[in-house]
Formats: C-alpha cells, structure tokens, sequence
C-alpha cells in the first residue's frame, strides 16, 4: 500500500514538472512569435505601452481571454456567424488569421506572464 501511495506521489511531482516546464517553453516561443508577428508595432515592445491609446494592454491579462479573443477574430475574419462568439476587426483579424493555434497558445501564455496593470501578482 505504501509503496503505490509513494509511485502515486512520484507520477504526480513529475507530472506537475513537466507541466511547469511546458509552460515555460510556451512562455519563450510566445515571446519569440509576439517578435516574429510583428504584435509590438500596434501593442508595444512590453505589451503594455500601445501606439494608440485605444489599443489594449495586453500584458498581465488572463491567457484564456487572450486565447479566446485570438480565436474570436480568426472565426470573423473567417465570416463566421454572430452566434459563433467572433470579433470583427480589419487588422486583428487579419493578424489572427495568420496565427497557428501554436502561435495563439505561446502568445496567450507569454502575455499573461508579463507584468503590467493587469497583472494580479502577490
């Protein structure tokens, strides 16, 4: 009994492990695809400071929000219905078009680790 509370024990450490290390390798792709997509020219190098000040501060934000947001704009730029939770933007649809699923997951994780006013950090 011992012995299978001490293998569940390990397979849990070593699950938690590996997550945080998946997490981590997100976080750096997303860093490097927020470079290669460009998203610093509208949003900011830190992703807080926007050229226009309508433009969202994406850093500290949630990555569920982000992630669905992201796919919001794929699925209107893509003519979905209106029923089909979109968003309609000339320029970030067209930007999330270009977007793999990959891509919207890094991101998403990469902004969120960010600080900025939306962050929730103790």
């Amino acid at each position: 009994m011992k012995k299978a509370v001490l293998l569940m024990a390990m397979g849990l450490v070593a699950s938690v492990a590996t997550q945080a290390m998946a997490a981590e390798d997100l976080a750096k792709t997303g860093a490097e695809a927020w470079k290669n997509l460009n998203c610093a020219s509208c949003h900011g190098e830190d992703a807080k400071t926007p050229l226009n000040p309508e433009y969202p501060i994406l850093a500290g934000q949630h990555a569920d929000y982000l992630r669905q947001a992201l796919m919001a704009y794929q699925r209107g730029q893509a003519g979905a219905p209106a029923t089909a939770n979109i968003r309609k933007n000339a320029v970030m649809g067209a930007m999330a078009n270009t977007m793999s699923q990959a891509d919207i997951d890094s991101i998403s994780v990469w902004l969120s680790r960010q600080p900025g006013p939306l962050s929730n950090r103790k």
